[in-house]
């Protein structure tokens, strides 16, 4: 071994012992002792590999990014990953993919419409506004808190290009109706997986069913990079203007500090530029830097190590949450998977009910002063937000199907808690020990 790699080894040897030196572990003390909705679930591994890799100091996309896309894709069960900054990233990517005039006569125009709803985090919805395309808000079904299937076809008109959703919480949507409606109206179908990696439908992984899906590793997602996320497709062209976009807008796809990947770097002739002008600079779209650093990606590769762990950690920690507080089924409403799901839960979703004899605000607070987090349904209704203001005024630049009456109940009465892998069963214990001592002292009011 020479001095440089023996140094190197004796830097991660002294990083694993850091690791072991700086936990401590102290008892859960209910009342005190804060009970988070989610957080890093991380090990000595994650902090090798990112001292590693600034060692390296490659600072842009290198080979754990490559290594990360390769591993994503094989796990989830789709031929291409690429990686982006942050989840919202991941989405504002994936629509203007959909944008690019190398999809011809199926590209989104301004003015197009795309299917999404109202309940849900509102970087599914900023990118098709800031585009100048239509949302059209369709209402969700409860207990799902997905999108009501029903309004589909009540949500189509001649400028219907594509249907963008999540499958909230981790649950699934019901994508053999998505996917057979886009499938019967040749729609794109944008998959937002950002809160679901790792739920299946009918035995598959969900973000294999769009045309192009996306992640999140944001830290309260189900791995985390800090900042972080994910797009996923089978369709080499959509690959390819996904990360034209992300990076610059460029022709060329060439990795970082590679040079004539295709050849004849020096040999194209695009647009009215001359023929012969270097291909690493020919822009074929208007487009970004939303690149991942390769210390990002760093810390990713030793996460997707635990991801499976951690899946079945939130399956068991939402069993264990479900199992105790159904008994109050009568106040309280909470997610139904499909029959065909096995959702990976990035949270515990509750619905008060409208005659439940107390209001959320009551039930939230009393979580909250007893130490325990909450998180309400991302925007509730986003058409509700200041966001919204002027467009409310002169009631353009969106359209909505019939009443949003859930949406507007998930925006009044629901939250969630935590079951992310961290979730002790001490502190799991102490969510529902709450739970029932407000529900002894309130649901009968």
């Amino acid at each position: 071994m020479n001095k440089k790699n023996k140094l190197k080894q004796e830097i991660l040897n002294k990083v694993k012992d850091y690791y072991k030196a700086s936990q401590s572990k102290s008892d859960f003390i209910p009342g005190e002792t804060r009970v988070n909705y989610g957080g890093r679930v991380y090990d000595e591994k994650e902090l090798v590999n990112l001292v590693d890799s600034s060692l390296e100091f490659w600072l842009t996309s290198g080979r754990y990014a490559a290594e990360f896309e390769k591993r994503l894709a094989d796990f989830i069960g789709v031929k291409h990953c690429s990686l982006t900054n942050s989840g919202s990233s991941a989405n504002l990517l994936a629509f203007m993919a959909l944008t690019s005039p190398k999809l011809g006569n199926k590209k989104i125009k301004r003015g197009d419409e795309v299917i999404t709803v109202a309940a849900g985090f509102p970087t599914t919805i900023a990118p098709i506004i800031q585009f100048g395309a239509i949302p059209v808000f369709v209402d969700v079904t409860l207990p799902s808190y997905n999108i009501d299937c029903d309004k589909l076809e009540k949500a189509l008109s001649k400028k219907t290009k594509a249907v963008m959703i999540a499958h909230t919480l981790g649950n699934p949507f019901d994508i053999d109706k998505v996917k057979n409606y886009c499938k019967k109206h040749n729609l794109w179908l944008i998959e937002d997986n950002c809160d679901s990696l790792g739920s299946t439908y009918k035995g598959k992984y969900t973000g294999t069913f769009g045309d192009i899906a996306t992640c999140s590793f944001y830290p309260p997602h189900h791995i985390t990079m800090g900042e972080g996320g994910a797009l996923l497709t089978n369709n080499l062209q959509l690959k390819r203007i996904i990360e034209s976009f992300r990076d610059w807008g460029r022709d060329c796809w060439c990795p970082s500090g590679k040079d004539d990947t295709c050849k004849k770097r020096f040999k194209w002739q695009l647009g009215e530029l001359p023929y012969g002008y270097d291909h690493k600079y020919i822009y074929s779209h208007f487009g970004y830097n939303l690149k991942v650093t390769d210390m990002q990606a760093a810390i990713g590769c030793a996460q997707l190590d635990k991801l499976l762990g951690f899946i079945e950690a939130r399956k068991k920690n939402y069993r264990y949450l479900l199992d105790a507080l159904s008994k109050y089924s009568d106040k309280l409403i909470f997610s139904k998977a499909l029959k065909d799901s096995d959702p990976s839960w990035f949270g515990f979703l509750i619905t008060v009910k409208p005659d439940a004899g107390f209001s959320r605000e009551e039930i939230v607070n009393y979580l909250e002063d007893s130490k325990i987090q909450t998180r309400m349904l991302f925007a509730g209704n986003m058409l509700r937000h200041p966001a919204f203001d002027e467009m409310r005024k002169v009631k353009k630049g969106y359209r909505v199907v019939g009443k949003l009456t859930n949406t507007d109940l998930i925006m009044n009465n629901t939250f969630w808690v935590g079951v992310y892998p961290g979730m002790t069963k001490e502190k799991l214990e102490y969510i529902v020990k709450m739970v029932n001592e407000f529900m002894k002292t309130n649901a009968n009011k």
